[in-house]
């Protein structure tokens, strides 16, 4: 053999060795940061909905989620859902939490109204705005008791009515808190009368969960199907592939397949937004 060609060989697995050496326990680390911030932010998020779970475990999870789902893909689909599997398993945490946390969200604004009617009738008997939500928290169930809960501990903590009002905005966002904790701020600043204020406010919050719900109504339909039509495709070529896997060798092996693949791909993307945006009807 050609000594020349010999060292060329030697050298290239030399270099590669080197770089993989170097580079591999730095992408390790990178990972590994990258997860344990993933972690902590996912662990403060399930502290605001009131689920607490170590991060060890969250860390476990996290990790064998991916394996497990690409493992279950690969079952089913081969190397395709080899593929969708672990994409699935990076992606599914975030999306169940978001879910979690929109449901939560969505029940809490249900429960103001009559917690509105609960704050009314308190200070109506005479109780202070402590006392009433001190009331609040007992005959009411979570996802409203604990917010409030957290309100009064901070308030015996030293926390101001009006910071911890501010703080519970900020922890579950929505039109109808954001209402509430002004008319209070508003109120306490003005000397208005609270009483009046929550039954206006009722009215109010009645009103539009009633518009709401017929606008929900009115676009089920609608939402039902850009489901189908976004998981039709999918379905489609993963049932293909099922039963040929060789079906769609033409789309990866040819230029104009190539092509049309990218091009099929950029107008599903592109159908999904605009079926998610015709979807979303603001109030």
């Amino acid at each position: 053999m050609n000594p020349k060609l010999v060292l060329a060989y030697f050298l290239s697995f030399a270099s590669a060795s080197l770089f993989f050496y170097m580079a591999v326990p730095w992408f390790i680390d990178k990972w590994l940061n990258r997860q344990s911030k993933k972690v902590e932010r996912l662990a403060d998020k399930l502290e605001d909905i009131f689920v607490f779970i170590r991060e060890k475990k969250l860390t476990i999870i996290l990790r064998l989620l991916p394996l497990g789902l690409g493992l279950l893909g690969a079952w089913f689909f081969k190397w395709i859902g080899l593929g969708l599997g672990i994409i699935s398993g990076f992606i599914l945490p975030m999306a169940i939490l978001r879910m979690i946390v929109a449901r939560r969200r969505v029940k809490f604004i249900k429960q103001l109204v009559d917690g509105l009617m609960i704050l009314s009738s308190c200070l109506k008997g005479g109780l202070s705005l402590i006392q009433a939500f001190e009331v609040l928290v007992e005959e009411t169930t979570p996802p409203l008791s604990q917010e409030f809960n957290l309100v009064l501990r901070e308030i015996k903590l030293g926390v101001s009515i009006e910071e911890a009002l501010i703080r519970l905005s900020k922890r579950m966002p929505s039109e109808e808190l954001s209402l509430f904790v002004s008319a209070i701020l508003v109120a306490r600043e003005t000397g208005g009368d609270l009483t009046k204020v929550f039954s206006r406010l009722v009215t109010t919050l009645r009103d539009r969960a009633e518009i709401k719900e017929e606008v929900v109504t009115l676009t089920t339909q609608a939402k039902v199907q850009a489901i189908i039509l976004s998981l039709l495709p999918v379905g489609f070529v993963l049932w293909v592939y099922r039963v040929d896997s060789h079906h769609f060798d033409v789309m990866f092996e040819t230029d104009l397949g190539k092509i049309l693949l990218i091009g099929g791909g950029v107008l599903y993307l592109l159908a999904l937004f605009l079926l998610r945006k015709f979807s979303i009807v603001r109030i």
